[in-house]
C-alpha cells in the first residue's frame, strides 16, 4: 500500500537540538461513492479515507447501510480517475431489481474520518436493517476464551502500514483457529470495517457466522451495526466501548469484549458464547 504513506519533511526537536529527517505519514484523502441505479447517478457519501481497497470500502458502506442484500444486488463496481494520479471516486452500479430508499441513506455531504455515523441526518437512520435476524442466546458458534489472548499480537503483526506510521486504525478476521483470514487498515476504524466487509462480499462469505472481528480502538456503536449488518457473532476490541454499543450488541445477540489487551479482557455481553472461562476471582479477607 505505498498510495498509503506520505514521506513528509519535518523537524524534531530534543532539548536544544534540532534535527531534520523525512517522516512517514498515513496518507487521508476524501473518497467518493456514487450509485448507479434506474438511469440515476447519485453521490451518497464523501468519507476520509486511507487510498487503498476502496472499492471494497464502498461495497462494505452499502453493505452495512442496508442497499445491497447480496452480491446479486451489484451490476458493477469500478474506480473512476480525477486525474492520471488521483482516483477518490467509486462507482457502484446497482442491479435495476434493487429497491432503493436514498432518503433513508442522506447525509450531510461530508463524513469525517474519525466517525461514520455523525453526519446521518437522522438518529432513525442508524439503526439499518440487517439481512440477518439477531443471534438467540446458546446458538453457536462458541469460541474458547483462551483463544482471545494472541488475537491483539496476530492483528499488530499483520499492520504493515501502521508498523510505519503509527497512525491507522485496523480490522481483522480471524476464524475460530485464531488464523487471520483478512485485515484492513484505515485513517477511520469504519473504513477499515467496510473493507474487511466489502472483500467478504466480493468472496461470497457473508453471513460471516463462525468469524470473529477484532478491532485495534475503542468499540463504538457503529462498529457493531456493521458487524451485526454482517452477521458477526464477535466483536473483541483493544480498547473500551461505548454504552450505546454494548446496548447494540446485547440486542443483536453479539458477544462483545474490550479491553483486549496483556492477557485479560472484559466480556459486556455474550458471556456465554465464550468456553472454558474460569470462575470469579474472590478476594481473600
Amino acid at each position: 500500500m505505498s498510495n498509503a504513506i506520505a514521506h513528509v519533511p519535518v523537524q524534531r526537536i530534543l532539548g536544544a537540538a534540532r534535527d531534520d529527517f523525512v517522516d512517514d505519514l498515513a496518507v487521508e484523502e476524501p473518497l467518493e461513492i456514487q450509485l448507479e441505479h434506474a438511469g440515476q447517478r447519485r453521490s451518497v457519501s464523501i468519507t476520509m479515507r486511507t487510498p487503498g481497497h476502496d472499492q471494497e470500502l464502498a461495497l462494505g458502506f452499502l453493505w452495512t447501510e442496508g442497499i445491497l442484500r447480496s452480491l446479486e444486488d451489484l451490476r458493477q463496481v469500478r474506480s473512476v480517475s480525477q486525474s492520471p494520479c488521483r482516483t477518490n471516486l467509486v462507482r457502484v452500479a446497482l442491479q435495476d431489481h434493487v429497491a432503493v430508499d436514498l432518503d433513508r441513506l442522506e447525509r450531510h455531504f461530508y463524513t469525517t474520518s474519525s466517525c461514520g455515523v455523525c453526519g446521518k441526518a437522522s438518529i432513525q437512520a442508524l439503526r439499518a436493517q440487517s439481512a440477518f435476524p439477531p443471534w438467540p442466546e446458546g446458538s453457536p458458534p462458541f469460541f474458547p476464551a483462551s483463544l482471545l489472548h494472541s488475537l491483539p499480537a496476530r492483528l499488530r503483526a499483520a499492520q504493515e502500514v501502521f508498523a510505519t506510521t503509527g497512525g491507522l486504525h485496523a480490522s481483522a478476521l480471524f476464524d475460530r483457529s485464531g488464523e487471520c483470514l483478512v485485515l484492513r487498515e484505515d485513517v477511520g476504524r469504519h473504513n477499515a470495517l467496510d473493507k474487511v466487509i466489502g472483500r467478504a462480499l466480493l468472496d461470497g462469505q457473508l453471513p460471516l457466522r463462525d468469524r470473529l472481528l477484532l478491532v485495534s480502538g475503542r468499540a463504538s456503536f457503529e462498529l457493531v451495526q456493521k458487524a451485526s449488518m454482517a452477521g458477526l457473532p464477535f466483536l473483541g476490541a483493544v480498547g473500551a466501548p461505548s454504552s450505546l454499543a454494548v446496548d447494540l450488541a446485547r440486542e443483536a445477540g453479539m458477544t462483545l469484549v474490550g479491553w483486549l489487551r496483556d492477557g485479560r479482557f472484559n466480556v459486556y455481553t455474550g458471556a456465554w458464547r465464550l468456553t472454558c472461562i474460569g470462575r470469579p476471582h474472590v478476594p481473600s479477607a
